[in-house]
């Protein structure tokens, strides 16, 4: 869990698409992460605006970590190599 919060760490101020568990999808920019992984947006635009009108008038939100189902990244700011080696790191830790 703490491989993903420090990862989650050097994405703020990126933006990101938060998909829950309820099939609400959110774009912002991601203010903060905790962790518990639950994360902070600003700038916050529902994808479906059609499906989820209530929600357009969200500008910042807060978000729950168990109600996350995936967050997309962009895959530019994604160092996958270092992502891949801190695994590593951590699953021969847990050895």
């Amino acid at each position: 869990m703490v491989l993903f919060f420090s990862f989650f760490k050097t994405l703020v101020d990126k933006e990101v698409i938060v998909e829950l568990k309820n099939d609400v999808s959110l774009r912002g920019t991601l203010h903060s992460v905790d962790q518990y992984l639950n994360v902070k947006l600003n700038n916050v635009q529902v994808e479906d605006k059609e499906k989820y009108p209530y929600l357009c008038c969200i500008k910042n939100c807060f978000i729950r970590g168990s109600t996350v189902r995936y967050i997309q990244l962009p895959a530019a700011d994604v160092d996958t190599e270092a992502l891949q080696n801190a695994t590593r790191k951590e699953h021969m830790r847990k050895k």
